[in-house]
């Protein structure tokens, strides 16, 4: 069963060409049951990532593009009179699938980027006063803007939170970077990509990690990681419950992947960026050279000063 998660890791690397890391830790997000946000500059294959994941792990896939004008009933569906029938029949909208990709998230308003939190949260949506279950399994993999751009509106903390992971591909390097300009259109390798899983065995995966052990040891650990993120002088607003057992459950997933029944501290290591770093707001520290710190720095700063 996780030989076939490697196996989709190892398929998708060939379209996204020097990200291994980033790969396996989309793969442990979506193993672990949350959704994933990847945020980048544009043109650094974000969406290129989000189709190969789908298409690999077998899932029904639905893309929407979001923007400005975009209406909540876009994503939720609606419902239109049928003069045949006499009444309303309601139109499925693009959140009924398997795997949702909400491509540049950011640049729908907030009305809108609402629409997608009982989703997320519930696994279900409430229209036109009814209530919806959705497919199982569901995921939302969202790609985002940097703020700094034209058009974007930023997350709210409480959408951010929905995240279980968040991801940066960043620029590939030069190595990579020549594979891409000497090789084939990504957009047509995405076309002869083949489902390595059936959507069963993803949920089979995910229930099989509730039998890896976490001992009263490594949860004392991840509860000094949030203690310490909640009164040290580093952060505006600390980890939040949620935050913490969304690295119980990720650091699951890792250990899963690598073989073990068991969780290590290396295994919470290896996930707290992804799954912390966007949920935490840094206060204006300074490094030695004198920039602002990013959150995945003081992530890092927070580790450091954390003993296991």
């Amino acid at each position: 069963m996780f030989a076939k998660i490697h196996a989709v890791a190892k398929q998708v690397n060939q379209i996204v060409v020097g990200k291994e890391m980033q790969i396996r830790q989309a793969l442990v997000c979506l193993l672990a049951g949350g959704h994933l946000l990847i945020e980048d500059v544009p043109g650094v294959g974000k969406t290129t990532l989000a189709h190969a994941l789908a298409i690999s792990l077998g899932l029904r896939f639905n893309r929407l593009q979001f923007t400005s004008d975009l209406l909540p009933a876009d994503i939720v569906g609606i419902s239109v009179f049928d003069r045949e029938k006499n009444n309303f029949l309601f139109h499925p909208g693009p959140v009924f699938t398997q795997v949702l990709l909400a491509d540049e998230i950011n640049r729908a308003t907030p009305k809108t980027q609402s629409a997608l939190l009982e989703a997320m949260e519930e696994r279900q949506v409430t229209a036109e006063g009814r209530t919806r279950d959705l497919p199982e399994p569901f995921f939302v993999i969202a790609t985002q803007n940097p703020s700094h751009q034209v058009g974007t509106f930023a997350l709210p903390e409480s959408q951010l939170d929905r995240f279980l992971m968040c991801l940066s591909l960043g620029y590939p390097d030069a190595v990579a970077e020549r594979a891409l300009l000497m090789g084939e259109d990504r957009r047509l390798l995405l076309k002869s990509l083949q489902k390595v899983m059936e959507p069963s065995e993803m949920i089979e995966a995910r229930l099989s990690l509730r039998d890896i052990h976490t001992s009263p040891a490594l949860i004392d650990y991840i509860q000094a990681l949030a203690q310490a993120s909640r009164q040290e002088a580093l952060f505006v607003e600390g980890m939040s419950p949620r935050a913490a057992i969304a690295l119980v459950q990720a650091a699951k997933a890792w250990a899963a992947l690598e073989g073990r029944n068991h969780v290590i501290p290396e295994d919470v290591q290896a996930v707290l960026v992804p799954v912390t770093a966007h949920r935490l707001r840094p206060l204006k520290s300074r490094n030695g050279s004198g920039t602002v710190m990013g959150s995945r720095d003081m992530v890092l700063q927070l580790l450091k000063s954390v003993p296991v």
